[in-house]
């Protein structure tokens, strides 16, 4: 099978599926992103596509011209503005898969935005870190076009479910998970790094591994903060969006939100370099003292 794929969005997740699916789907792969508008930013990304056998495009409307299946790619705040862009141009019968972490109310505001001007719009839940697992990442998929676009990914290895035909279902699925793991990432943060400024991490995270033997929780910890320096503001983003879905359903967010402040917060130091040198093979401590010495800074 050939078949023309667009990707909107060339960050991590965007490369990661342009380099992937290209020498699998047998056709054309374009991708657009800011970046390629963007002088300082340009050569990289072009260098990036060009390397893989991608055309870099000038706009949205460009990968619209040529794609039969668009993916986007992007930060959730962008989720709804490139479904606006690309109902512009997409082509009728062009499929539309939507990897944004998003509440289930933007997904369905994408999705009239898509299936009005033609398109064929299906929603994916992204159910974990797309590194190590790149394009077999286990997604799911809803949508009435779902189990169409299901027949067309699966022969290229993609590890897909279809779960609904209704638009939301999967973002839920998504949404609330992103609840508990981005608020374990967050509790972490914030738990070990008050030990640490006790002094007390030595008596208190061995009683972590009596409640709940199945984790390391030194390793886990480590892992929980590098993920949180290295992708911050993304994790907000997307906790802004799992508030809202909180809030879909008629709850108050109150510790939905409280992520989002917790995960930004970092992200805002990582920005000014308050991690610099630290490694995600390095022990979590590390990561704790650069944030205790970088408080009386943080404060307002």
């Amino acid at each position: 099978m050939k078949l023309n794929i667009g990707l909107v969005g060339y960050g991590e997740v965007g490369k990661t599926f342009a380099q992937g699916l290209k020498p699998l789907c047998g056709g054309w792969v374009g991708v657009w992103d800011l970046k390629l508008a963007n002088p300082s930013l340009k050569a990289e990304e072009l260098a990036s596509a060009t390397q893989h056998g991608l055309e870099a495009c000038s706009s949205a409307q460009q990968v619209c011209q040529q794609a039969r299946l668009i993916i986007s790619a992007v930060t959730a705040s962008n989720t709804l503005a490139v479904a606006q862009e690309v109902a512009q141009y997409i082509q009728p019968g062009t499929f539309f898969l939507d990897l944004n972490s998003a509440s289930p109310g933007t997904k369905q505001q994408c999705a009239e935005l898509i299936d009005a001007a033609g398109g064929h719009y299906v929603e994916a839940g992204v159910m974990t870190s797309v590194p190590p697992y790149g394009i077999k990442v286990p997604m799911l998929l809803g949508g009435a076009y779902a189990p169409q676009l299901a027949q067309m990914l699966e022969p290229m290895g993609l590890d897909i479910t279809v779960v609904a035909p209704k638009i939301g279902v999967a973002s839920a699925i998504k949404m609330c998970r992103s609840v508990m793991i981005k608020g374990l990432e967050a509790l972490v943060i914030e738990s070990y790094a008050t030990a640490r400024a006790y002094g007390v991490e030595s008596h208190m995270i061995p009683t972590l591994y009596e409640t709940f033997p199945g984790l390391d929780w030194n390793t886990q910890g480590s892992y929980f903060f590098s993920r949180v320096v290295q992708h911050g503001k993304r994790r907000a983003e997307e906790m802004r969006e799992a508030a809202r879905t909180v809030e879909e359903a008629g709850f108050a967010a109150a510790l939905t939100s409280a992520i989002a402040q917790k995960q930004d917060w970092v992200a805002q130091l990582a920005a000014t370099g308050v991690f610099e040198g630290v490694s995600a093979q390095d022990p979590w401590q590390d990561y704790a003292d650069r944030l205790l010495a970088a408080l009386p800074k943080a404060q307002p």
